[in-house]
């Protein structure tokens, strides 16, 4: 069986922003359509190419300090934003099949966070990172990546 049947949901997700679609149509020439786009509803703060700085006790005296943890841990929310939707969904019955493209890491953290009963639905998982791929690219990706025998 084809992992990319149709009806296949597929998640494509990173940190800070995660595409729900579905495929509409066989697993040989999938088409995929969004079904949603999932982004934090905090803005990301824009990087900079510097460490903060902080003053030490001497005069005109600054210390480097290192980025603040607080950039995982809305990636982590995030992913957990995810995980929620896919269970609610997947539990009311909107998809029979699942297909999870993300890096390992966020992978990691989907599988923990996911219900049991829509672990179950996964039909596989692709470790990259794709969210800012043009859609024909990312069918064809899917497509070579999961041709493959496991």
């Amino acid at each position: 069986m084809a992992a990319l049947e149709q009806g296949t949901w597929v998640i494509i997700a990173d940190g800070e922003k995660a595409l729900v679609m579905e495929n509409i149509t066989d697993a040989q020439d999938p088409n995929l359509v969004v079904v949603s786009v999932e982004e934090p509803d905090t803005p990301q703060a824009k990087p900079t190419d510097r460490a903060g700085r902080r003053y030490d006790g001497g005069p005109r005296q600054k210390s480097a300090v290192e980025e603040d943890q607080w950039k995982t841990h809305a990636k982590s929310l995030f992913v957990q934003d995810v995980a929620n939707l896919l269970n609610r969904r997947g539990l009311k019955g909107a998809f029979k099949r699942l297909v999870l493209v993300a890096s390992p890491h966020v992978l990691g953290l989907l599988r923990r966070r996911l219900h049991s009963d829509v672990l179950a639905k996964v039909v596989a998982e692709v470790d990259k990172t794709l969210t800012n791929h043009p859609l024909h690219k990312v069918e064809q990706i899917l497509t070579a990546r999961l041709a493959k025998p496991a």
